[in-house]
């Protein structure tokens, strides 16, 4: 009787991602859809740092508690993200400084998304990429014209039906700390 060899199923990196919102997540559901498409061995967990944004140091600070917390339990993570507005920055100058510093010691890459998540959204459609929108109501209209479908805290089947992988190096290509994101998930070539 001869024995069948099992199949070697690779192990999936784990990648931490922080959202500020629904919107964020539903983002990294769509990243997870299109890595699973390309079959990169990956696992994006995408935490909901709490609903409705809030202010950027304490996410910051809640991102690299949870981190920690899923680490313990599930293990270390190949590498650490947050998805955060730039909209609140300059409220609190004391603690806008101390961002960056609790960041790079804890391993947590930040992508800033000038100004709301939904300006990010709109660089990655055609002929958009280049648009930096100066206040999330600005981002938002732009958005509604150049995507008069898109909805707020859109799921990621929805949000697939105009982000592919193009649209996401075209994103990259404009947007440095997200083309960090979507090199260590293996969707685009470092540059």
């Amino acid at each position: 009787m001869s024995r069948q060899k099992r199949k070697v199923v690779p192990q999936r990196r784990r990648i931490f991602v922080g959202c500020e919102g629904e919107s964020e997540q539903g983002y990294v559901a769509l990243l997870t859809r299109l890595a699973e498409t390309q079959r990169l061995a990956v696992h994006l967990d995408a935490v909901l740092l709490q609903p409705g944004g809030g202010d950027p140091s304490s996410l910051v600070d809640l991102a690299i508690k949870r981190a920690s917390e899923r680490e313990k339990r599930h293990g270390a993570f190949e590498g650490r993200f947050i998805l955060l507005d730039d909209d609140k920055l300059g409220i609190s100058p004391d603690r806008d400084a101390r961002i960056a510093p609790a960041a790079n010691k804890a391993g947590l890459d930040l992508i800033w998304q000038h100004t709301c998540h939904e300006a990010l959204l709109l660089r990655h459609l055609d002929g958009c990429a280049q648009r930096r929108p100066g206040s999330t109501n600005l981002a938002m209209a732009a958005l509604s014209q150049a995507w008069p479908a898109y909805r707020k805290g859109m799921p990621a089947a929805r949000l697939a039906e105009r982000i592919d992988h193009e649209a996401i190096a075209r994103a990259a290509a404009v947007e440095a700390a997200l083309a960090g994101l979507l090199t260590k998930i293996g969707l685009i070539e470092a540059s």
